[in-house]
């Protein structure tokens, strides 16, 4: 991994990119839906805050459990524009974002155990199946998936 003395405010794409994990394409596509920031050099080429690295893994850790890049960009939105956001920041997010993740927790235990029959059963019926569509209560909305989200 390449080492960036601590000193250096600013950070190249590829720095960043290294130091975050991800490719260059994503902090350009990041950026192309405002969730981080770049400054362009007098040659033209974008650098960096190094603070950029902080929400960079706050919007990784964020999508891995779920959370839709809209929810995050409505999230960083809320964070104060001058000065690094607070622990208090941070941990008022995560109460907003509290019952959601409750949610979906709960949906995929219930998926988990539904699942588990599912396999036991072996009839792969979606129509007549009584775990996952009972009389086809999904059917009588139309064609097409009824509940992926």
């Amino acid at each position: 991994m390449a080492q960036v003395h601590e000193d250096v405010v600013w950070l190249k794409p590829g720095q960043l990119a290294e130091r975050a994990g991800v490719a260059v394409s994503t902090l350009h596509y990041y950026e192309s839906l405002g969730l981080i920031t770049s400054r362009r050099t007098a040659g033209n080429r974008r650098e960096y805050r190094r603070d950029t690295l902080r929400v960079l893994a706050f919007i990784r850790a964020s999508q891995r459990v779920g959370i839709s890049l809209d929810r995050i960009s409505d999230a960083l939105a809320s964070l104060p524009d001058e000065g690094l956001p607070t622990k208090k920041d941070w941990a008022r997010i995560s109460r907003d974002w509290e019952d959601d993740l409750n949610e979906r927790i709960d949906h995929l235990t219930a998926l988990r155990d539904k699942f588990s029959n599912c396999i036991g059963c072996g009839c792969l019926s979606l129509k007549s199946c009584p775990y996952s569509n009972p009389d086809d209560i999904l059917g009588a909305d139309g064609k097409g998936a009824r509940r992926i989200p």
